[in-house]
């Protein structure tokens, strides 16, 4: 009987178990710690331009944070892609600001011209935008050079959303590096995992010291507890950071085996019409060689042998995860009467595209499966 075969599994070796025994030996088990502050200094020197890092308890706590820093709150918007997870559109929620949604340009990155009209016609209308928020969508970099000038001639702050895109690069630096601040997630299926857990990136060090302090639930710095604001536990604990150091020491080469999978699924779909590996030959970048690869995912044009409705069936009769496209926010019920400037690119990837499994302990057993699957469902089709 076939074993399952997931998404995008934590791949932990022995080196993983090395770092964190010794953080275990060493007694600092509560949050905080030396690990924690290796993991910072690390995941900054990785990440260059400039930035400092500060260990988080999740991606979404950067987000957060990151819109706190810059004034987001009641009265106020901030401009998010529709195609995202929703923890991009419920860090805006948790600040008292509204959420605007934007749609996705054909790589299911933001639509940058898309962007620059929302925040003109909202300006025009004396609507406060707070920040525009921008999605690194599935480990590739959305356009930040176009987007970054824009918004600086507008005044506009930018806060990225790396969560998916450690690892990724772009003209001008690398993911986590653009904007005020970014946020990363070191989630269990992300490219590298510190089980949960994040990270806030920023050179504005008055916003990341503000960040920390409201982290740690704001408390002032006497001998007792002292608070005179509202603050969060935030914070990531040295264990986990001890885990994530390990991740690191080996991201290039999780990498690296991603794109190694990326390559026998784009193998199998040069073979028909109609399918293509989202994002590549998009742009300048035909090879796709600046993404993380955090996920494969696949588009089925009309011209498809099969639909991507018809190819996810034919996947989970064989227990392969996989998954559609994230289901754009200004289609989510939670988000109904939100705002949105849409062109219905979103709703078309959505429809027409899935994730395959990606993860970087994936056996060349298990990737052969998957793709003889994908082949027989899309030959079957034909026939």
């Amino acid at each position: 009987m076939d074993e399952p075969i997931l998404l995008s599994q934590a791949h932990v070796t022995q080196v993983e178990e090395e770092y964190v025994l010794a953080s275990l030996r060493s007694g600092w088990v509560a949050p905080l710690g030396p690990d924690v502050d290796a993991f910072e200094e690390e995941v900054a020197a990785r990440v260059g331009g400039g930035v400092a890092a500060l260990a988080l308890s999740s991606g979404t706590a950067a987000l957060h944070l990151a819109l706190l820093g810059i004034g987001a709150g009641p009265g106020s918007c901030v401009l998010v892609p529709t195609m995202t997870f929703v923890a991009s559109a419920n860090a805006v929620a948790y600040t008292g600001a509204q959420p605007v949604f934007v749609d996705a340009a054909a790589d299911a990155n933001l639509d940058v011209d898309l962007m620059i009209e929302a925040v003109d016609s909202l300006q025009r209308e004396g609507q406060p935008i707070a920040a525009v928020m921008s999605v690194d969508l599935f480990g590739r970099c959305c356009d930040y050079e176009r987007l970054a000038p824009e918004l600086e001639t507008r005044g506009i702050p930018l806060i990225e959303d790396a969560a998916e895109a450690l690892g990724a690069r772009t003209v001008g630096g690398a993911a986590g590096s653009f904007g005020r601040a970014a946020g990363l997630s070191f989630n269990g299926n992300k490219i590298m995992t510190t089980s949960g857990g994040g990270m806030l990136l920023s050179s504005d060090h008055d916003l990341l010291d503000r960040a920390r302090y409201l982290a740690t639930q704001a408390r002032q710095p006497v001998a007792w507890y002292e608070h005179t604001d509202i603050g969060y536990n935030y914070r990531l604990s040295s264990v986990l950071a001890a885990l994530g150091r390990a991740q690191l020491s080996r991201l290039d080469s999780m990498i690296a085996r991603r794109r190694a999978i990326r390559e026998q699924y784009a193998s199998v779909v040069a073979e028909f019409e109609g399918i293509r590996i989202l994002g590549r030959g998009e742009h300048d970048d035909p090879s796709d060689a600046s993404d993380n690869c955090w996920l494969t995912c696949l588009l089925l044009d009309e011209g498809a042998p099969a639909s991507a409705d018809e190819v996810l069936t034919a996947l989970a009769a064989r227990k392969i995860e996989a998954r559609p496209l994230w289901k754009p926010m200004h289609l989510q019920p939670v988000f109904a009467t939100a705002r949105s400037f849409l062109t219905g690119t979103s709703e078309g990837l959505f429809a027409r595209g899935l994730t395959l499994p990606s993860g970087s302990a994936l056996t060349d057993a298990q990737v052969e499966r998957v793709c003889d699957t994908l082949r027989a469902a899309l030959r079957r089709e034909q026939r």
